[in-house]
């Protein structure tokens, strides 16, 4: 290893912070250099598994019955990560999702 080169517990700030210590001090425009980084959100209503030969079977007004009961939470992925819930919402005349609980690392049960 070079002399210059520092390991990420030795580096310091000029104030002699690490640079934990300044990670409260972050704001949202912090990140303004990944804004721009697209992800994918996928909201699921629920899941069925069936045969190929039922799937084929399937025609417009077919049901499909899902793993969810009415009214039970919808899980919301980001980058197929788990990381909502939330309820299915009608927006003029539209079809949206309002996020009734974060899940946080761990606590995830898909």
């Amino acid at each position: 290893m070079a002399e210059d080169d520092l390991k990420l517990d030795e580096f310091a700030a000029e104030d002699g912070a690490t640079p934990e210590a300044h990670a409260e001090d972050k704001t949202a425009g912090d990140l303004a250099t990944v804004f721009d980084v697209p992800v994918a959100i996928s909201a699921v209503l629920g899941r069925s598994s069936i045969s190929v030969a039922q799937l084929l079977q399937l025609g417009q007004g077919s049901v499909l019955e899902l793993d969810r009961k009415v009214g039970e939470a919808i899980d919301i992925y980001v980058n197929n990560r788990l990381v909502a819930r939330g309820e299915v919402v009608i927006v003029d005349e539209r079809l949206g999702v309002t996020m009734t609980e974060i899940i946080k690392d761990g606590d995830a049960q898909a």
